[in-house]
């Protein structure tokens, strides 16, 4: 390549921007959704507007100015219903919320709030489960109970004849002895999760109709634009998973006649698979494989490791994730031609970035650079863009949020963080000041990627460097086309053969030698344009 590059207009680590480009910031961004970047919240660990040491709907209505200059246009939030636990995952009441976050009236502020920001709000919903504690289930204990069959109830002669006392471990459970003794009774209840999460029976239509009116609460008179479902894939047990198929057209067909624009992704924990058939009844599915390929990806410094086998949980060799993302983008819409394919890094369920990365802060920026640049519709965990720690067990992964140093009256402070402190995280307020701060990596991605209709709609095109540490792709759009490299490793990297993209639009602090060379340093990334 002849041509002489035009040096950088906008740096991935420093985001220094021309006058041009800053002018064109202040532009509003266009509306992406449903291809759009979705944040997700554990409410009670954001941000605690009374003091209680619990985050709430007000403090995060108080924060919705951050978020929308962030550049997200959905949030995600955790369970928010009423329930014994910290994390709410076995709900007490299905048309109410936990006290700890507010009144109902705070949430709808909130609701309200987020919509006038062009912001929408997905909400967790729980329903393969309840809580042992719910009303249901404590009626349901009695044999003659008006809600027994609300549950799954079996006798051990019925269960050993079945060979299903004991279950081995899966991705999504640890818990082997799914069915549980009520005292004095012959009758032992499934819960797949634990036995303070007793599971639903949807062979009852009372049950069935009983959750469809649920959503529909929610969407119509309280405002929610849609439903993130928990444990999608455990509707019915894993040999029946052709009737969790049906149950979930079902759901949505349900949801969407009292709503036609509401949003369903699903967490179905599975290999590709057992997960695409579920497209057809979902908006979107969260891709777990595709999230450890880049991350493993980034880890391991080479495009090599790909995907995991969730029954093994062995690495699988073979596809990086632009060829994990086609295969799987393929699969889906197979079953759903509407489908998008949902994109993260980690969630609640997961170590996050920083610690899998072993707090290595280039490869997590590395790792934010390729989610998105990639297609389909990321979604980001609270924090990330902070560079928060955290490693199992759970709650340490769902720390409070940093966002000053000192006299933040808004962290929560329910849990005594181990990971993510003032001496390990540098708070929002000072990232805010600091151009190269991991922050401004993930602001500026992320509206740089709203902007461009090819960033937002494009799809990929895999390019191979033959140099199994560069993971390169072009997004293609109508006639636009950009060509994205990223250098996986910590040493520099060349370029001169590439072709018609001679314009820099995005660039790690590239060097340029002789007639176009590019030398991209290690761990950063570049975005050409023609």
């Amino acid at each position: 390549m002849k041509t002489t590059l035009p040096l950088i207009a906008l740096l991935f680590m420093t985001f220094s921007c021309t006058q041009s480009e800053q002018n064109q910031e202040e532009k509003p961004l266009p509306n992406r959704w449903p291809n759009a970047v979705t944040y997700e919240i554990f409410v009670q660990s954001f941000c605690d507007s009374n003091n209680d040491g619990i985050g709430d709907f007000n403090g995060l209505t108080s924060k919705l100015d951050y978020l929308e200059d962030l550049g997200v246009e959905a949030i995600w939030l955790m369970p928010i219903n009423p329930s014994p636990s910290y994390h709410k995952y076995d709900v007490t009441d299905y048309y109410g919320v936990h006290p700890d976050y507010g009144t109902m009236d705070d949430f709808k502020n909130l609701v309200n709030e987020a919509h006038a920001r062009n912001i929408k709000i997905i909400m967790d919903l729980v329903i393969n489960h309840c809580s042992s504690e719910h009303p249901w289930f404590l009626d349901a204990l009695n044999p003659e109970g008006e809600y027994r069959d609300y549950f799954v109830w079996a006798t051990m002669e019925e269960i050993e004849q079945e060979g299903i006392l004991e279950k081995e471990k899966t991705g999504d459970s640890d818990n082997i002895r799914q069915w549980n003794e009520v005292e004095g009774q012959d009758e032992l209840y499934f819960s797949f999760f634990f036995s303070g999460m007793p599971d639903l029976n949807y062979d009852n239509p009372q049950v069935r109709e009983e959750m469809f009116n649920v959503g529909k609460f929610w969407l119509t008179q309280v405002g929610v634009d849609g439903f993130r479902l928990d444990a999608a894939k455990h509707i019915y047990p894993d040999h029946r998973a052709q009737d969790s198929h049906a149950f979930w057209v079902e759901f949505k067909e349900k949801m969407e006649s009292s709503k036609p624009d509401m949003y369903m992704v699903g967490e179905v924990w599975a290999d590709l698979p057992t997960q695409s058939p579920y497209a057809e009844g979902f908006s979107a599915l969260f891709n777990f494989d595709l999230a450890f390929s880049m991350l493993e990806t980034v880890k391991n410094e080479k495009t090599i490791a790909a995907t995991i086998n969730k029954d093994s949980w062995k690495l699988l060799e073979g596809s990086s994730p632009i060829l994990l993302y086609q295969e799987s983008t393929k699969a889906y819409q197979d079953y759903n031609p509407e489908f998008i394919n949902t994109t993260f890094l980690t969630n609640h369920d997961q170590n996050r970035v920083m610690s899998f990365l072993e707090n290595d802060i280039n490869k997590a920026r590395l790792a934010a650079s390729i989610l998105l640049t990639l297609p389909g519709a990321p979604y980001l965990y609270y924090g990330e863009e902070i560079g928060m720690r955290g490693a199992k067990p759970d709650p340490n992964i769902r720390e409070p949020f940093l966002w000053s140093a000192d006299h933040d009256s808004c962290r929560a402070s329910w849990i005594n963080a181990e990971f993510s402190t003032n001496k390990t995280i540098i708070p929002l307020a000072q990232q805010k000041e600091e151009p190269t701060s991991i922050y401004h990596l993930y602001r500026n991605l992320i509206r740089y990627r709203r902007a461009s209709d090819v960033m937002s709609l494009g799809d990929v095109e895999m390019v191979d460097f033959g140099d199994e540490q560069v993971l390169a792709f072009k997004r293609n759009h109508h006639n636009e086309s950009l060509l994205i490299i990223h250098n996986l490793s910590g040493e520099e990297k060349s370029f001169d053969d590439l072709q018609e993209f001679v314009k820099i639009e995005l660039a790690s602090d590239p060097e340029q030698k002789n007639e176009g060379k590019i030398v991209l340093k290690g761990y950063q990334s570049l975005i050409l344009s023609k």
